[in-house]
């Protein structure tokens, strides 16, 4: 009887003393990643509180094999053609390819824009940032996660942690805690500039002193730069230009409302090439960067490079701007 009741003991204190493993791993899990998932809802749209559900789910709180090895913080697998650092990982099939990343803002970077490239996420970008509950059973809904409970798990996690806080960071409508702006202080120079919830794309820094005020061209397409604060529902009626025109045109999402950094918005359908032939990438300009400080359309600028959407071109890398063999004055 004794023997039963100290192993009922020692079972009860192994599980609390695992619970506690837990807890302290998540809660240090999101002391790390907080500033990356605001830094990310600030450039793309993606709730923070959401993102860091995610990633305390997906990796078991930092725990799971995958991301030990790989960075990996959302299960992101190997595209077809892809030809760069991976790991072998048992998943629907045993040992198949998923993305390596050399830190975990690559990884983070990677899936906001998986879930802002993808149609069918589309609709998660009309909800409200603060509306965890719509943005976790939107997830399931469009097909993110085949466990039945994921929405729940997702908003149990959010409300146990009061991820929550870090959305309303993202929205700037609380002040940031310390990790989030010692991030974001670290990131400034380094990634692509935050702007506005779900405007994506965003005038290179270095740059911005470069453009004139008002109405001028790049690559032969008229353009202008907007403030901090602007509207672009009144740049579309400033400029007789239907609001999801103007949105098709430059990229954005549906929901893009005013700018918070200096934007490149262009008025006129971009070009398919350009009369220079390269773009050097920088430090922390992306796919959508380049296309709108070039002025070319972001499908063009794809398809001359053989990359996809969710691609992050490395410092240094020329980029196609035209195709040798095609004309400009054909475009």
């Amino acid at each position: 009887m004794i023997k039963k009741i100290c192993s009922t003991i020692l079972l009860t204190c192994a599980i609390l003393f695992t619970k506690a493993q837990t807890n302290e791993a998540t809660l240090q899990y999101i002391k790390t990643y907080c500033g990356i998932a605001v830094a990310e809802m600030q450039r793309t749209g993606v709730p923070a509180a959401v993102k860091l559900a995610q990633g305390v789910l997906e990796t078991m709180s930092g725990q799971s094999p995958l991301v030990l090895k790989s960075n990996n913080h959302f299960g992101i697998k190997c595209k077809q053609g892809y030809d760069g650092p991976y790991v072998l990982h048992d998943d629907d099939r045993p040992q198949e390819r998923f993305m390596k990343y050399e830190d975990a803002s690559q990884s983070y970077k990677d899936h906001s824009d998986f879930l802002k490239g993808r149609s069918r996420y589309a609709g998660l970008f009309e909800l409200d940032p603060t509306d965890y509950p719509g943005w976790a059973y939107g997830l399931k809904k469009a097909g993110y996660a085949t466990n039945p409970k994921y929405p729940q798990l997702l908003i149990g996690i959010i409300e146990r942690y009061n991820l929550a806080e870090y959305t309303l960071m993202g929205l700037g409508k609380v002040e940031c805690n310390e990790e989030v702006k010692t991030y974001l202080a670290k990131a400034q120079g380094t990634v692509a500039p935050t702007h506005a919830v779900s405007v994506t794309h965003v005038a290179p820094q270095q740059a911005k002193s470069t453009y004139p005020q008002g109405e001028f061209l790049i690559n032969n397409t008229k353009v202008v730069v907007l403030n901090a604060g602007a509207s672009l529902a009144e740049v579309a009626s400033k400029y007789n230009i239907p609001l999801n025109r103007l949105y098709a045109m430059n990229d954005f999402g549906s929901t893009a409302e005013k700018v918070q950094k200096a934007t490149l918005v262009f008025l006129q359908l971009k070009r398919t090439v350009c009369e220079k032939a390269y773009h050097e990438v920088v430090a922390g300009e992306n796919i959508y960067d380049i296309a709108q400080a070039e002025g070319i359309r972001l499908e063009s600028l794809l398809k001359l490079n053989n990359l996809g959407k969710y691609d992050t071109p490395a410092a240094g890398t020329k980029l196609k701007l035209r195709d040798d063999s095609a004309s400009f004055a054909k475009n």
